[in-house]
């Protein structure tokens, strides 16, 4: 059955409204198949089910379809060069303009099921000398969902396929059934908290590095704005954001300083800049 107008206006609505995310018609197709489990498990139509919401609201049917068309595709070392550019580039410049003693912080941002940060503290392993800093990395997503997934730390052999070198899955996992368990040692670095970027960032600050990759894509420009201004507050001086390929602070926030590394671009918070 196709998703009336109606519907898909009012699913539209709802999900800008407690996300900033604009879906515009032409989308009608992702509502539908992201709302169907959530559907079948009432045994009605999308329609239905949300004419249901509309009709009786509760705060739990809004986060569950708000949770279910913002969660994003992931895998292992997406897109493998921002991964070469923590390590080269990144690690070497904040791990030497750090206070002594002082922890090296980093944060996810819309990390989904947890393969960026669990990455993220792979590079950091691999990478860091001794006498290495402590690490802590904060992972954060809207959905409650997938974050209890993340924290977790298991994944099936299909997940573990996309992407995942073979060093790193003999390294850090556990074959559990036909599962496999992420080690104690990762787990222990990463601590997932649920976080709206419409809202203020997370504790666990200020941070030296943040990913926020493939999110700002969705936000209009005066939301795009004031996320990265509240990120700049959040942030150390120098600190370095990692965004995603088609992304950039450019023309959006010019308190940002763009730094080429390579093929790829990141961007620096740039000493002084007022947030």
């Amino acid at each position: 059955m196709t998703l009336t107008a109606e519907t898909f206006t009012f699913v539209a609505d709802l999900v800008r409204q407690r996300s900033a995310i604009h879906l515009a018609p032409g989308k009608e197709y992702l509502v539908e198949s992201r709302l169907a489990p959530l559907a079948r498990r009432e045994g009605v139509t999308v329609d239905e089910y949300v004419r249901a919401h509309r009709t009786r609201p509760n705060q739990m049917t809004s986060e569950l379809i708000v949770e279910a068309l913002t969660t994003n595709e992931t895998s292992w070392f997406r897109d493998a060069l921002p991964f070469q550019t923590l390590a080269e580039h990144v690690l070497p410049d904040v791990v030497a303009a750090r206070a002594p003693a002082s922890p090296l912080r980093i944060w996810s941002a819309a990390c989904s099921t947890g393969q960026e940060p669990y990455s993220i503290a792979m590079t950091l392993l691999d990478n860091l000398t001794a006498p290495a800093p402590r690490v802590e990395i904060t992972a954060t997503d809207l959905s409650a969902e997938v974050l209890a997934k993340a924290d977790r730390g298991v994944y099936s052999q299909l997940e573990v396929n996309r992407g995942l070198p073979a060093k790193y899955l003999v390294k850090h996992f556990t074959r559990v059934g036909t599962e496999w368990q992420i080690s104690e040692e990762l787990r222990s670095m990463v601590r997932f908290t649920k976080n709206n970027l419409l809202d203020s960032p997370p504790a666990g600050g200020p941070f030296d590095v943040v990913f926020m990759r493939n999110v700002l894509i969705y936000f209009d420009v005066a939301v795009k704005r004031d996320i990265l201004r509240r990120l700049r507050g959040t942030m150390r001086p120098g600190g370095y954001l990692v965004l995603g390929a088609a992304e950039t602070t450019v023309g959006i926030d010019d308190a940002w300083s763009r730094v080429h590394v390579g093929r790829s671009s990141i961007y620096q918070n740039t000493p002084g800049s007022k947030a």
